[in-house]
């Protein structure tokens, strides 16, 4: 029998050999090769990056100046990897030739970050910074851009409620002064003081918080409380890239007040011998709370984004809307944002021109006496009805101080239409001699339409009633409303006009590289151009506040309201500023920086400040005593001192003096306008001075799988402006505001992110922040004026309870810091009794103030943020945890909730009802109701899915869903330990917290 092969001819069988052995090189020489250039995020070339095509072995590594060639096919996925890098994927579309960026997964050296007037590489930083990424940021349904970074920042304490009309308060390192509202000044896109609501979350390329003085001493006077700088995206050069974004979410309330239901309330009175009176007993069994809330909210975000560009100039527009239902009914928010930018280059690139516009126009529903109907709705007996049999509101006015809350919210409204604009006009040349000029003109625009109306129940029902503010420096106020309905309308605007220009010089000279910042800013703020009316007396209620023409308030002898005095203000800003940076080898850097100063907020002989700073960094990594070890990638210590000024908290007439109406007088029997000193003369009033130290090192070891960065800081506030009494005699309204107080933060900041796997198919990283702080009042006096050294604030005015303060600002002890009575449990007869100001007696009629200890303050020891991020093939999820430990909180709502002895009347919690009815002084604020604030919040978790190679109009689309506050661990009985930080009463939970929600979205991110 013969083989087939012996039938070839001669020499056939080695040349089959040959075939197939040579038949993949064949086949890979007819894939088309692609090309390509890696380079980081500063644009340089990085050599050694791996090339791969996804699922083949097929492998290359770029060249020296980062470009590569590998054969692919049209349909294959390209891998780019390399150490401490995340990996890239990208889908080949039939290009030849494409560029890729590689990003840090530990802490990125190369990467920019934007600083006042200019960028910088993160490794020649001297400053602390961090730097958020949008893909870092909280995911949600999210009004307020504060909420994006809730524990992604060290030191940046960020509080929020479920309310979509209030911002979130915002604290970095520690409230600073105790003057204004603790924010950081925001800047976008180079504008300083922009709203931050005209920005839409999804159109944010980057957020880069500064904090240190060394950082924010550029921006001088509004510096004291650090800088948000937020950078929008931007068109690019290639095809026009269009993106959709959006999402709809589901939220419902995450937790309310337990208080009793009518068949516990009726067996709690049954076991003490009482009883409801037939007034409002109707056998009903009424959950106030949920009857003022809805059952569930639709939330909704659609955002469209239209960027592309060319050889000499790009262009990007987007727009975005925004609903969102609050879970308070009557209460909403629904934002539309506009945005275009369009860059051109000209004069062969050496000028650039720029034109940036935004727009928010916002349309926000709230509820008149807000925090009066929380207060109801805890309150209100549950037999009773939300409605009579006849359909009209069930109320029991015998009873002073008692509403129906669902009443209350249907008999009123408010409407607030705010519009925010932006327009900015950038030009940029690039001068001989490493010279670049800028000039920035920016345009403010806020404007708002303001109404409310109380109809005629509400103004005849409920008048003479008191408000329940968020606690301060005072208390409530007893409210008196017009006859026959009472609408307010307001239409304000404010502006401000910024010129700012400024050289920059940037020049390598061997070793040595300069950069220098030389400019002047000018900026000229008009607020409350407008006016306000408030009016009475409607022949109907459906008029509303739309036509306040039909109101006839002189029928009952009232007056129409104008509004306060003093409410249109001019101010201006001037400012110089430069900034020298000097780089030697590319491992010792030194940076420092002045600003000056005028403003006429402040004494005619003290208009202007100097506000200095200087750093340096030592980059050890590159000594040569370095380059045998292998435990650091890169290793930089850094230190800096500094001194920025604060201009918030007050305005044009703080030093002036200023006449107002002072109500109306009778003169000779005929009543008059009276008029009178509002507000006192001082010329010598100068800025607060706000002088940080700020010591640091930034670091990745272990061949780029840990990075992070740790800074230690003291931050000591002078000249704090604080009004003070004096003599009628000597200044006519017996008060002058003046400088002389005090303030102090010392505290530690970590901040680690660690690539614990990483290669092509499965990565998971990890970050967590850490940041404690301590603060203390070292001083409110001033030499020159009578005043204490304390001062009461936080008044919650429960009933019974009107004039006791909760807080006292005191020299020696921080912002926050409680100061009321000492619970020491009960007497022989069950009452409870407080220990007296000597320590050792105790007693049931302790007096306000005297016998007031100190109990702990509000401020948290330590703030805790942990991410992680994990990434399988096509999946990718993403979930954060969020804690805050050691602060207190006077739960102040539960001190009005524990009163047994009136539980006839008023509803009371579950865990009261072991309270013996004859304890009047269960309800007293106390130490029995300072609980601890700590709480560890799982705050989102997103899991999402990429689609790729769709369709030839489809590159790519990602659905995803996020659940937000999944659950919080807290021993906290309030709503949620989540108490607002801001303000000069930060801490205290007084039935004006708005319910939080929990969130579960669903949505989609589609790049066409």
């Amino acid at each position: 029998m013969r083989l087939p092969c012996q039938s070839l001819p001669k020499g056939a069988g080695i040349h089959l050999l040959l075939l197939l052995l040579l038949s993949p090189l064949y086949m890979l020489a007819q894939s088309p090769l692609v090309t390509g250039t890696v380079k980081d995020s500063t644009g340089h070339p990085m050599a050694g990056i791996s090339v791969s095509v996804k699922g083949k072995k097929i492998v290359t590594s770029t060249r020296p100046d980062g470009t590569f060639a590998i054969s692919a096919q049209k349909s294959d996925v390209l891998v780019f990897s390399g150490v401490s890098l995340d990996v890239q994927e990208v889908a080949l579309d039939g290009s030849s030739s494409i560029d890729v960026t590689m990003r840090s997964t530990a802490l990125v050296m190369t990467d920019i970050v934007v600083v006042g007037y200019g960028k910088t590489s993160r490794k020649s930083l001297t400053s602390a910074i961090t730097t958020i990424k949008p893909e870092e940021m909280n995911k949600g349904s999210i009004s307020d851009v504060g909420q994006l970074l809730q524990g992604k920042v060290p030191g940046l304490n960020i509080t929020a409620s479920g309310d979509p009309n209030r911002p979130a308060a915002v604290v970095l390192r520690g409230a600073s002064t105790i003057n204004s509202p603790s924010g950081p000044f925001y800047v976008i896109d180079g504008v300083p003081g922009v709203d931050i609501s005209l920005i839409a979350p999804a159109d944010i390329a980057s957020i880069d918080v500064l904090k240190d003085a060394a950082a924010t001493a550029i921006y001088g006077n509004r510096a004291s409380n650090g800088i948000i700088m937020v950078t929008t995206r931007r068109g690019k050069k290639g095809q026009a890239q269009v993106s959709y974004d959006g999402f709809v979410g589901v939220e419902k309330v995450s937790r309310r007040l337990d208080v009793m239901d009518a068949g516990q309330l009726r067996d709690f009175l049954s076991k003490n011998n009482l009883a409801f009176t037939p007034a409002d007993d109707k056998g009903a069994n009424t959950d106030w709370q949920k009857a003022t809330q809805r059952s569930s909210a639709v939330s909704t975000s659609h955002n469209i984004f239209l960027g592309g560009g060319g050889d000499h100039g790009s262009y990007s527009a987007s727009l975005n809307y925004f609903s969102k239902p609050g879970i308070l009914l009557n209460s909403n928010l629904q934002r539309i944002i506009a945005r275009l930018s369009v860059e051109q280059y000209l004069i062969n690139d050496k000028l650039r021109l720029g034109l940036n516009i935004t727009n928010s126009s916002n349309e926000a529903d709230d509820i008149p006496y807000r925090n009066t109907v929380l207060l109801q709705s805890a309150t209100y007996l549950p037999v009773s009805p939300v409605k009579n049999d006849n359909g009209t509101y069930f109320e029991n006015f015998t009873k002073s101080g008692y509403y129906n809350p669902v009443a209350m919210m249907n008999h009123s409204q408010q409407n607030n239409k705010y519009n925010n604009l932006m327009a900015q006009l950038t030009a940029q040349a690039k001068l001989p001699f490493g010279l670049t000029y800028d000039l920035n003109l920016a345009y403010l625009n806020n404007s708002n339409v303001y109404g409310s109306y109380l109809d005629k129940y509400f103004t005849s029902n409920y008048n003479g009633m008191y408000d329940n503010p968020d606690p301060t420096t005072a208390g409530h106020l007893q409210q008196a409303f017009g006859t026959n309905g009472q609408a307010n309308r307001q239409s304000y605007r404010n502006t401000s006009k910024i010129l700012e220009t400024y050289f920059t010089w940037d020049k390598a000279f061997g070793n040595s590289a300069i950069n220098a910042v030389l400019g002047y800013s000018w900026q000229e703020n008009e607020n409350g151009d407008g006016f306000q009316v408030t009016t009475y007396n409607f022949p109907v209620d459906n008029i509303s506040y739309q036509n306040l023409a039909l109101s006839n308030p002189y029928a009952y002898s009232t007056r129409i309201n104008f509004g306060a005095d003093g409410v249109y203000q001019k101010t201006r800003l001037i400012s110089d500023f430069a900034r020298l940076k000097y780089t030697y080898n590319d491992r010792y850097i030194l940076q420092a920086s002045v600003r000056r100063d005028g403003s006429s907020v402040f004494g005619a002989n003290n208009y202007w400040g100097y506000f200095p700073s200087v750093a340096v960094a030592w980059r050890i990594t590159e000594e040569d005593f370095m380059k045998s070890q292998h435990l650091f990638s890169d290793l930089k210590l850094r230190a800096s001192y500094g001194v920025t000024g604060n201009a918030f908290g007050f305005n044009a007439y703080t030093a002036q003096f200023l006449m107002g109406s002072q109500g109306t007088w009778y003169y000779n029997g005929t009543p008059a306008a009276a008029y009178g000193p509002l507000n006192a003369y001082n010329p010598d009033l100068q800025w607060e001075e706000v002088a940080t130290t700020n010591i640091g090192a930034d670091f990745t070891i272990l061949k780029g799988k840990l990075g992070g960065s740790i800074d230690v800081y003291k931050r000591k506030t002078t000249d704090m402006i604080f009004p003070y009494k004096v003599d009628p005699m000597l200044v006519p309204n017996g008060t002058i505001t003046a400088n002389g107080g005090s303030i102090e933060n010392k505290g530690i900041e970590l901040a680690l992110t660690a690539n614990i796997i990483s290669n092509s198919k499965f990565s998971w990283t990890s970050n967590l922040n850490l940041a404690h702080n301590k603060n203390e009042i070292t001083s409110l006096k001033n030499p020159l004026f009578a005043g204490g050294d304390s001062t009461a604030v936080g008044f919650p005015e429960g009933a019974g309870q009107s004039g006791n303060s909760l807080e006292l600002l005191k020299e020696g002890r921080p912002l926050g810091q409680f100061y009321s009575l000492e619970y020491a449990g009960k007497d022989a007869s069950g009452v409870s009794q407080f220990v007296a100001g000597d320590g050792k007696t105790l007693t049931t009629s302790p007096l306000r103030g005297t016998d007031y200890h100190y109990l702990g303050n509000a401020q948290p020891k330590l703030l805790l943020g942990w991410t992680n991020t994990f990434r399988y093939s096509d999946w990718d999820f993403r979930f954060a945890i969020r804690g805050v430990f050691g602060n207190k909180i006077f739960n102040a709502t539960r001190a009005d909730l524990f009163r047994p002895n009136t539980a006839q009347f008023t509803n009371i919690l579950v865990d009261a009802a072991n309270e013996s009815t004859a304890d009047f002084n269960a309800y007293r604020y106390s130490s029995r109701f300072i609980e601890s604030g700590s709480y560890v919040r799982f705050d989102n978790a997103t899991l999402g899915y990429n689609f790729k190679h769709i369709s030839n109009y489809i590159k790519s689309l990602r659905l995803y869903a996020t659940a937000n506050n999944l659950f919080v661990i807290t021993n906290f009985t309030g709503i949620d330990p989540e108490v607002n930080q801001g303000g000069i009463a930060p801490g205290i939970d007084y039935n004006n917290f708005y319910p939080k929600t929990r969130t579960f979205l669903f949505g989609a991110t589609v790049n066409f």
